[in-house]
């Protein structure tokens, strides 16, 4: 099964909300904290080609800078069953 990574702002509320959506829902994901790491936040910048989080990069496709509402129809485009 395929581990999205997910890109995060300490600080963040949209981050925040992302990560309790997904973590009441049981999906899994690689938090990645780009946050004073300069590698990670290169990394991110390269992918999505913008600085902003939360970024979600779910085997080579990527969504940026987005909240629940777009996320919700991005999991489902990944066969995620959500509510």
């Amino acid at each position: 099964m395929i581990v999205p990574k997910l890109y995060l702002k300490t600080g963040c509320p949209w981050c925040e909300e992302v990560v309790e959506y997904l973590d009441a829902r049981g999906i899994g994901y690689e938090p990645v904290v780009v946050s004073g790491n300069r590698a990670a936040m290169q990394e991110m910048i390269d992918l999505s080609g913008q600085s902003k989080a939360p970024t979600m990069n779910w085997d080579g496709e990527v969504l940026a800078d987005f909240g629940v509402d777009e996320l919700v129809p991005f999991l489902k485009a990944h066969g995620v069953a959500v509510s």
